[in-house]
């Protein structure tokens, strides 16, 4: 028999969750519930205007995209955009919190400043702004390659180099967010452990190798889930700065989807590609975290 304290207390404690439960199910589990029964449907553009045109197709909408290759295209590009640009980023980021946060680093607080900037601009206009930078003959890129001796690229109309760009672009613009999370995983090392590997005569690299980067463990766990996520979802570059081009070349899945759901009205099919996105994002999510635990072991 449970005490009338503890009673209270548990419904005292559902009675401040209800709201917020009631929240997300109304705005989380239920838009995916739609979603999934979206997905094996022909839901189109005439069953906006009549909700008796929708046929139940079952998992016709995913065998379909599974054999289109589109949707292999698009899953390359986004593989190519994930594995190129997660571990530049992750690796950026964290070589600039220790740079910004060394014992001998001035002015620590303008540089995180300066480079979180980038984070809280509008991703459109970075990535109009890099669009010009990118530019093949007034690109200021271009302009700087050219006083080294090298031929001016056309980054945004080349298959080979339009998706660099685009990785280049949002590593530049994620970089500050990562740096972030790195620093205060930084401030909460003992400084100890720091004092006691130089007085056993560890140089800085030995103290950055065998103290900062096992101490940062978690921390780079953390870094490099929200950093995967994030470009498994990449939409917005692509759809900005190439449109997908040129000949299809930096089409991802979130890009595919939104021109299957909005572009020809095929929610269904684009229902079943954002689910597939998911059994994906959710597919390398778990893969990191058994080499976390593989490694801790």
């Amino acid at each position: 028999m449970m005490p009338p304290l503890e009673r209270r207390q548990r419904r005292a404690a559902w009675l401040f969750l209800t709201p917020a439960l009631g929240l997300i199910g109304i705005f989380f589990f239920l838009p995916i519930v739609i979603g999934f029964v979206l997905s094996l449907t022909d839901f189109d553009i005439y069953a906006i205007g009549s909700l008796d045109t929708v046929r139940f197709v079952g998992p016709a909408n995913y065998t379909n995209t599974l054999g289109s290759g589109e949707f292999w295209n698009a899953l390359r590009n986004t593989a190519y955009f994930v594995f190129l640009g997660a571990p530049l980023s992750v690796l950026v980021s964290l070589a600039g919190a220790i740079l910004v946060s060394g014992r001998l680093a001035r002015f620590k607080e303008v540089f995180r400043t300066l480079y979180f900037a980038p984070v809280i601009t509008t991703l459109v206009a970075v990535a109009v702004v890099w669009r010009s930078l990118y530019h093949p003959r007034y690109g200021v890129i271009n302009f700087a390659l050219e006083k080294f001796g090298v031929p001016a690229i056309d980054w945004l109309g080349d298959p080979v180099w339009a998706m660099p760009a685009i990785v280049l672009m949002a590593v530049w613009k994620t970089f500050g967010y990562n740096m972030l999370i790195f620093v205060a995983g930084l401030i909460s090392i003992p400084e100890e452990l720091y004092e006691a590997a130089e007085i056993d005569g560890a140089s800085a690299w030995q103290r950055v190798l065998h103290v900062t980067l096992p101490s940062l463990a978690p921390t780079f766990l953390f870094v490099s889930l929200i950093t995967m996520i994030g470009y498994f979802q990449v939409f917005a570059e692509p759809y900005i700065m190439t449109q997908g081009g040129p000949v299809r070349s930096t089409v991802t899945l979130m890009l595919l989807m939104y021109e299957e759901g909005f572009r020809w009205w095929r929610m269904g099919n684009a229902a079943a590609i954002a689910f597939l996105l998911f059994v994906i994002t959710l597919i390398g999510t778990l893969i990191q975290l058994r080499l976390r635990k593989t490694e801790a072991a």
